[in-house]
């Protein structure tokens, strides 16, 4: 026990002698009705995960999966926009119904709570953290295969409160092909161990761009470590993401369903049906 200690267990990873047995799990909304929650992570900012999230989810729905979002980045959400939702949820005293995404993916982000969309969220952590925990407690998540979590980077209040209250059934870590990757990527699998969740792989994103010419792969921002880096941490490295064009312009346009490659999504998936 740390000499610090103040016997308070819902706010602390420490897995000490003293630690309170009971379960931090929240239970969802009454309404809800969910198969399997996976988490997508990065030890920092601007490797596109929220782009992977939208992309995973889209190709599960492809599969003939109900599928569901929670935009658990509050101050910065952005999957919305890659869907072309601009609406806001609506809701009752029985709870906040998600909102449907052309092809029938359900979400939620407070940018879909929010009356105009570029009002920034100034909150400090303790309501931040309350807010994603009631995209679990308070939306009514109908009857979802998966559900899957856009998570902020790092490994702050928000993904602990998601670690601690959501039962998930694995994280995928996504990070980009450079020499920061190895901390970033250590610092979230560490996490996952603490918090005793399992890390289903890595997923390697902006790993190269395909010439449009001969085909040729070329590794823009250098030579790929995903795998060295997955094998020392003992995780596997389920894919390598290709640098797209028609990615980014369908983002920029709020039509990413409507993405057709599958360049690295199908690895991920697999593990995720396997989970």
């Amino acid at each position: 026990m740390s000499e610090n200690c103040t016997h308070d267990c819902s706010g602390c990873s420490a897995d000490c002698a003293s630690r309170k047995s009971e379960s931090l799990l929240k239970q969802p909304h009454a309404g809800s009705v969910i198969r399997k929650v996976i988490a997508v992570v990065s030890g920092k900012g601007g490797v596109g995960k929220s782009l992977t999230t939208s992309l995973l989810a889209s190709y599960a729905r492809k599969q003939g999966k109900t599928v569901g979002i929670m935009d658990a980045d509050v101050t910065g959400p952005s999957v919305p926009k890659m869907f072309g939702i601009s609406g806001r949820a609506t809701g009752d005293e029985t709870g906040i119904n998600p909102v449907l995404t052309p092809s029938g993916i359900q979400m939620m982000s407070m940018n879909l709570l929010l009356e105009d969309e570029t009002t920034p969220v100034v909150w400090r952590g303790p309501v931040i953290s309350g807010a994603v925990q009631q995209f679990w407690t308070d939306v009514a998540w109908k009857d979802l295969d998966l559900l899957f979590i856009d998570m902020p980077p790092g490994t702050g209040d928000v993904p602990l409160t998601v670690f601690q209250s959501i039962p998930l059934a694995g994280i995928v870590i996504v990070t980009t092909p450079q020499d920061l990757v190895k901390m970033v990527v250590e610092k979230a699998v560490n996490m996952a161990a603490m918090m005793h969740v399992p890390v289903l792989g890595l997923v390697e994103n902006m790993s190269y761009l395909t010439c449009p010419d001969c085909g040729r792969k070329i590794e823009v921002f250098g030579e790929s470590k995903a795998a060295a880096i997955a094998q020392e941490y003992g995780i596997p490295a389920l894919s390598q993401m290709p640098l797209d064009a028609e990615i980014s312009r369908l983002a920029d346009a709020g039509r990413i369903e409507e993405y057709a490659g599958a360049d690295g999504l199908q690895e991920v998936y697999a593990a995720i049906e396997r989970a």
